[in-house]
């Protein structure tokens, strides 16, 4: 595992299955790519729509690009007394103001889970489809905004590090990596012991130590009380925005249905008609995001969820408060 992580993170990951063509099953570079046009009608900016869930009374308000030391120097009629530095002005006898001037840029990192846990859907999209397109479509405004962007996509045994750049190679480096660790999902997959979402989120606060626009698109399986605690130290550092994909099923499992379920070291059959299947399968998934949103109430964090059952762009249009478009 040690050295696909490291081949991954180089970009030299294993070519995907020949075969896999249909977009609500996998995702391929070309797909990723006609979704530039379609992200200009997303804004990432501080301010943003009234009806933004990025911008509402329980989420952080995004704080934009940071300031940059300049320099210090002797106070000047007109200065900003906000602007005095009274450590300095009480040592030197003499009002001093520090200058600082607004980041050119401000970098971004979206994280994609790509786990064989988001290779499921019921209605539209897989869930691990669902969150590339919007990861796509995320990265290509990011960076059209003037802004650095860079990822990190993980999958069961891979984790591909891009760190920001504003750049266009960067960007297709980011797209290539995200396609491949989705082709490489299928159902004959392997079993291995899946990646944490705790290990993926401290590599994310090794990389985003402060002031990034942090981006975590999963389905949050295997989270735990470490990850909230990670969680809420990229939040007082970085602007946090969760989004959480589910399937409609989640909510409700239909009877009849034989599932094949796995932690990735074991396998079992569940039959949704045995008593009590039904109730506890959705019982996991809605808990899993209830915490979710428990972290939003905790350390205001904006939360978007997504649905694997519709189309990706206007679930995001309409949790930003746009119009249909």
């Amino acid at each position: 595992m040690q050295d696909r992580t490291a081949r991954s993170r180089t970009g030299t990951l294993p070519p995907r299955p020949p075969g896999a063509t249909d977009p609500r099953v996998h995702v391929d570079l070309a797909h990723l790519r006609t979704l530039e046009t379609r992200a200009r009608s997303l804004s990432f900016l501080p301010r943003q729509p009234a009806r933004s869930a990025l911008n509402g009374r329980h989420a952080s308000r995004l704080r934009g690009r940071g300031l940059n030391f300049e320099e210090l120097r002797d106070y000047l009629p007109g200065d900003d007394i906000r602007a005095i530095d009274w450590k300095v002005t009480a040592r030197t006898g003499r009002p001093h103001v520090r200058v600082m001037t607004e980041e050119r840029d401000r970098p971004a990192l979206i994280v994609v889970d790509q786990r064989m846990s988001m290779f499921f859907g019921s209605v539209l999209n897989m869930k691990s489809v669902t969150a590339a397109e919007a990861a796509a479509l995320a990265a290509f405004r990011i960076l059209d905004q003037g802004d650095r962007v860079g990822g990190i996509v993980f999958g069961d045994d891979l984790l591909a590090e891009m760190r920001p750049q504003r750049s266009r190679a960067a960007l297709n480096r980011f797209l290539t990596a995200l396609a491949d660790a989705n082709g490489l999902l299928r159902a004959d997959a392997p079993a291995v012991e899946p990646i944490g979402l705790t290990r993926v989120l401290r590599a994310v606060a090794r990389i985003a130590s402060r002031n990034h626009l942090v981006i975590v698109l999963s389905d949050f399986d295997g989270i735990d009380e470490q990850t909230e605690r990670v969680v809420s130290g990229l939040a007082r550092r970085n602007d946090l925005v969760l989004v959480p994909v589910s399937d409609p099923v989640a909510g409700e499992v239909p009877a009849g249905m034989r599932l094949v379920v796995s932690d990735g070291r074991l396998q079992a059959e569940i039959d949704t008609d045995a008593p009590g299947a039904r109730q506890g399968l959705a019982s996991l998934s809605q808990g899993r995001l209830g915490e979710v949103a428990n972290w939003q109430r905790r350390h205001g964090v904006p939360v978007l969820p997504l649905s694997a059952g519709e189309e990706t762009l206007p679930q995001l249009r309409r949790l930003m408060g746009l119009g249909p478009g």
